[in-house]
């Protein structure tokens, strides 16, 4: 069994792990399945708007595949999420990713 039949196993028993979601969209971006990563990331974020690494991933995604505006947008309310949670190190990376 591949990765992604393995999470998409577990997600099965845990449809609202979040962190299942997550590893499953990096698996899907490595394959060059980016809209299936895209879907994933937005699911993590609908249902867990405090996972915080998801708007970087997200943001960077949506850059890749020059969506520039749902980039931005991503990146910003990372940038919310964050500071409210008190995570310095993803809020500096998402105003660096922001910027860049």
């Amino acid at each position: 069994m591949n990765r992604i039949e393995t999470l998409k196993s577990f997600l099965k028993d845990n449809p609202n792990d979040s962190f299942l979601r997550y590893a499953l969209a990096l698996e899907y971006i490595k394959l060059g399945q980016n809209d299936e990563a895209v879907r994933e990331f937005e699911a993590v974020r609908n249902t867990d708007p405090e996972y915080v690494a998801t708007y970087y991933q997200l943001g960077q995604l949506y850059q890749k595949l020059g969506q520039k505006h749902d980039a931005e947008k991503t990146f910003r309310t990372g940038i919310t999420v964050a500071t409210k949670a008190g995570d310095e190190h993803t809020r500096s990376e998402l105003e660096a990713a922001l910027e860049g």
